[in-house]
C-alpha cells in the first residue's frame, strides 16, 4: 500500500497541538494538507482518534465522502466534500483535545485513507466502526500525530 503524505503548518508530527485548536481555545479543527492520494480512489476518509483516553479510544473527528482530487482543508472548515459525523463529544464535526486534567501527554492520531468504494457507516460511529468500515478498502493512507496534555 502506498502512502499520503499528511501534514499540518499548525504542529509537526509528534509535536504539540496549538491551544487555539484544543477544547480549551477556540476549537478550531486543524488545518491540513495531503498528497499522494492515488488514482482510483473514490472518496478520501479522515479520523482523529486518542488512544490515550481513559474509556478507550475517543473520536475527535470523522469525516467522510472527502473529494480525492482535493490536497487539504484550511483551519477551522470541513474537508471538501466531506460529511462531518458526530465525535466522542456528542457534536458534528471537530472536537478538539481536552483529555483529563493531570492525565499527561495524549497523543492524537490524524488518519486519512484513500478507499476503493464508499465506506458505509451509520449513526454515531465508533474509531473501531470507522476501522472496521476502510478495512479492506484502503488504497493508501497517511497518519499525522499530534500531542496534547491539561
Amino acid at each position: 500500500m502506498t502512502g499520503i503524505e499528511l501534514k499540518s503548518v499548525a504542529f509537526n508530527d509528534h509535536a504539540a497541538i496549538p491551544r487555539r485548536l484544543s477544547g480549551e481555545g477556540d476549537d478550531v479543527s486543524p488545518p491540513l494538507t495531503w498528497t499522494a492520494v492515488p488514482d482510483g480512489a473514490s472518496e478520501l476518509v479522515l479520523l482523529c482518534e486518542d488512544p490515550d483516553a481513559p474509556g478507550g479510544s475517543f473520536l475527535h473527528w470523522l469525516v467522510t465522502g472527502i473529494d480525492p482530487e482535493s490536497s487539504g482543508v484550511a483551519e477551522g472548515e470541513a474537508p471538501p466534500g466531506g460529511q462531518e459525523w458526530p465525535n466522542g463529544f456528542g457534536r458534528v464535526g471537530w472536537g478538539g483535545p481536552m483529555p483529563p486534567p493531570g492525565h499527561g501527554v495524549h497523543r492524537y492520531f490524524f488518519r486519512l485513507w484513500a478507499v476503493s468504494e464508499p465506506v458505509s457507516l451509520h449513526g454515531k460511529p465508533t474509531v473501531d466502526a470507522v476501522h472496521r468500515a476502510v478495512k479492506g478498502q484502503e488504497l493508501a493512507s497517511g497518519t499525522l500525530v499530534g500531542t496534547y496534555q491539561r
